[in-house]
């Protein structure tokens, strides 16, 4: 092969990887301006995600389907509007792809709105199958199991990884938290789940409504004490017993595999 042929090939085979780069480029340039225009307005969520008078949005750990689903179709009952009639497909998938940057997302799917690759392994029966629609079910708002757990793919880890499955539902309305402790801060209290702690900065999720927030403080700033009135119970309140029965379907069965 000639020196010439050789260098045509090359740059022939870099092409689609050069195009994706600049298309995801300009996507994410196209999605901050949407951003800034639409989101970043002061008293709602700041630039770049910065906490605002609504949650912060960088570094929280959210996957792309989370992102999709919430920009998508808002949270009921909040300031947070569904973005699906509002922005055009092109804007709405670019400020996707952008808030997905944020949170580390560096190749972000770019056809939002097709239906996500369900996670390998065995197929679920009908009740685990509905389980897990529920477990991420964006209807809900923040008021569902994937704000606060991570399971098969689906969900944010805030809370430790589900090892042991709740025997019935009554046992999960009635799940025990003792990781769940009082911070005193600012002059408040509040139910906290602790990340780290010690002379460094300290960093908990502050779980007085969900979304949970993630906090960095000083560590002289904030007092913690054991246990808290946060119940588990009160954060699935929108799930009916039919619902929390395929929810532990769902779980029994990817754990069973």
């Amino acid at each position: 092969m000639t020196r010439s042929l050789l260098l045509l090939v090359l740059s022939t085979l870099a092409c689609p990887a050069l195009a994706w780069s600049q298309n995801t480029q300009d996507v994410l340039k196209q999605g901050e301006q949407v951003f800034n225009l639409r989101c970043a307005t002061g008293y709602c969520h700041g630039a770049r995600g910065t906490p605002a008078g609504a949650p912060r949005l960088a570094a929280r750990g959210f996957d792309q389907l989370f992102i999709s689903d919430t920009v998508s179709h808002g949270v009921p009952g909040t300031a947070m509007s569904a973005f699906d009639k509002i922005l055009s497909p092109a804007e709405l998938m670019a400020v996707v792809a952008y808030v997905a940057s944020l949170n580390g997302i560096a190749n972000s799917n770019l056809n939002v709105g097709q239906a996500p690759a369900q996670p390998p392994g065995p197929p679920l029966s009908p009740e685990a199958a509905r389980g897990r629609d529920l477990f991420s079910d964006s209807f809900r708002g923040f008021r569902r199991c994937s704000t606060c757990h991570e399971f098969n793919g689906i969900g944010i880890p805030v809370a430790t990884p589900i090892a042991t499955v709740p025997a019935d539902v009554q046992a999960l309305r009635a799940l025990a938290t003792p990781q769940v402790a009082t911070a005193a801060f600012g002059g408040e209290t509040m139910p906290a789940l602790i990340v780290r702690k010690g002379t460094r900065p300290v960093i908990f999720y502050d779980l007085t409504i969900p979304p949970p927030v993630l906090r960095t403080v000083d560590s002289g700033t904030v007092d913690f004490s054991e246990g808290s009135a946060w119940k588990h119970s009160s954060v699935i309140e929108s799930y009916g017993d039919a619902d929390l029965a395929s929810i532990l379907a769902f779980l029994r069965e990817v754990v069973k595999h």
